[in-house]
């Protein structure tokens, strides 16, 4: 049995693909460094590394936007496509987990 079929993306610009991927990225970087996480110093140190590289990316391709004049972020379009790019479970690894009852 085939998983099921994940919605299409959005239609973006260019741009706004490279951004969205860019952010993923950092997300992912983050994730890997998030001190609640288990994990070695070592992990966190490699991610942290090539965060910076990342970063700059994101930059850039911010950047390239706002010289395309595409000064808004149409945050609708933009959070169907995290969505369907595993945003939530992706994002959710930065934050900080719930406090246990126990």
């Amino acid at each position: 049995m085939l998983p099921p079929e994940l919605p299409p993306l959005p239609a973006l610009t260019r741009a706004e693909g490279e951004l969205i991927d860019r952010y993923l990225d950092v997300v992912d970087l983050l994730g890997r460094i998030n001190p609640v996480h288990h994990g070695d110093t070592y992990r966190g140190l490699r991610a942290a590394q090539a965060l910076v590289g990342k970063a700059t990316e994101l930059r850039d391709a911010l950047a390239l936007m706002h010289q395309r004049g595409e000064t808004e972020l149409h945050a609708p379009t933009l959070t169907r496509a995290l969505r369907v790019l595993d945003g939530e479970r992706r994002t959710a690894r930065v934050t900080l987990p719930p406090l246990s009852d126990s």
